[in-house]
């Protein structure tokens, strides 16, 4: 098997991945909230409650306060 002669960069790798996670079966996966049942994206904070793993981290945002 071949081995890689040189290191790859840190910028080759990095633009690899975006192009890789740019194509329409590689998007992040979103499943309900599990307080509000609203759609958000796994391990992120839930933009609608505010709540992460059960915990409130940040105050909701509702339309009227902006």
């Amino acid at each position: 098997m071949a081995l890689q002669k040189r290191r790859l960069g840190r910028t080759r790798i990095h633009h690899r991945r975006s192009a890789w996670m740019r194509l329409a079966q590689n998007h992040p996966s979103v499943q309900k909230c599990p307080s509000c049942e609203q759609p958000k994206q796994t391990h992120r904070i839930c933009m609608s409650c505010g709540q992460y793993n059960g915990e409130q981290v940040v105050a909701a945002t509702t339309d009227a306060e902006e």
